[in-house]
């Protein structure tokens, strides 16, 4: 990535993609009282050195889906190659070495347990070459972070937040397990696909990518979004925004603190996402921190606030080698020639 410094333009603009990540141009132009060409011309210059990209998000609880919280512990020589392979996978998001060389974490998708006459992909992950042991906690509900990182949301002013968020009711985020799950038809899977990838890209390009019409692919994004199943995030490294340090923490929490300790994660500006988990850990937050001093005082001050807490283990994270999205087009290809393993790539 190009060496990129953000101003306070480029920050206005972010915030307003997280407010929606499909808003016209012009619209975002008129609320920051910039002409039209200057913000697609900061956009493009962002996106084009690898700095920013927005990506279509599917929420797997509402299509009956799991997400799973992985952490691989593993021999050194086979760090880089074991976050190669999970990268080109599509079911994989946020992979990350962490400092020291021996463990990596990822989010995994996968459908509920079962009997597919498959061979499930943790027993796969777990006989690939260099692994040496894997655990992995279901997400049960996220808590905090679901709509973006609060540090990157602090640009704009009410007013202008007013006139750029659309007037579409955002969905609860509480899942009724009662609910039907949506049926995705295979053109829905062929849409939700192409937006992942660019969650801006023309009605012409996704009418190609789906086989439908611009004005199906049109109304088709509007539904999908009102049952909640596409969201939209900005991909960008809080590293631009003065946050260099990337922290993930396990937290134990008896159950009759989880409410409380779920509620004040919540409001915490250093929380990028967290979530209650199954496991010995009953919640996973990762936080964006200004230094190490800085992640110390959040600990030691706001978390050692919290009542219910019992014990926290953290780890500091080397960088991202995929973030929410999958890896860009260009990117894959590039990593396909990457030395091949057993099962994680399968």
């Amino acid at each position: 990535m190009e060496s990129v410094t953000l101003d306070a333009l480029d920050r206005r603009l972010i915030h307003a993609l997280q407010l929606d990540g499909r808003l016209p141009f012009s619209r975002i132009a008129a609320a920051l009282g910039v002409p039209e060409r200057t913000v697609a011309r900061r956009y493009h210059r962002l996106r084009s050195r690898l700095a920013l990209r927005v990506v279509g998000l599917v929420d797997g609880r509402r299509t009956g889906m799991l997400d799973w919280v992985v952490r691989v512990h593993c021999a050194p020589e086979a760090v880089e190659t074991l976050a190669g392979l999970l990268a080109r996978r599509e079911d994989t998001s946020w992979i990350a070495p962490l400092v020291g060389g021996t463990e990596l974490t990822c989010m995994i998708r996968t459908p509920p347990p079962g009997d597919d006459g498959r061979r499930p992909f943790f027993e796969q992950l777990a006989r690939t070459a260099g692994v040496r042991e894997v655990g992995a906690v279901c997400v049960l509900r996220p808590v905090a972070g679901v709509g973006g990182w609060a540090g990157r949301m602090d640009a704009l002013d009410e007013a202008e937040q007013c006139l750029l968020l659309p007037p579409r009711a955002a969905p609860v985020d509480q899942v009724d397990p009662t609910e039907t799950v949506p049926v995705l038809s295979p053109a829905d899977g062929a849409l939700l696909r192409a937006l992942s990838q660019d969650g801006r890209a023309d009605l012409g390009r996704l009418a190609a990518a789906s086989g439908c019409s611009e004005s199906t692919v049109r109304r088709r994004i509007g539904q999908l979004r009102d049952a909640g199943v596409l969201a939209f995030e900005v991909e960008i490294d809080p590293a631009l925004f003065g946050y260099p340090i990337e922290a993930l923490l396990w937290l134990d929490v008896p159950p009759a603190g989880l409410r409380a300790v779920a509620e004040a994660l919540a409001g915490h500006q250093q929380v990028a996402f967290a979530a209650l988990t199954t496991g010995p850990s009953s919640v996973f937050v990762m936080v964006e921190c200004r230094s190490v001093s800085g992640l110390h005082a959040y600990v030691t001050d706001e978390l050692a606030a919290l009542h219910g807490i019992t014990r926290i283990e953290s780890a500091v994270t080397q960088r991202r080698t995929k973030r929410a999205g999958p890896l860009p087009a260009f990117l894959a290809e590039k990593r396909a020639g990457a030395p091949s393993g057993r099962a994680a790539a399968q």
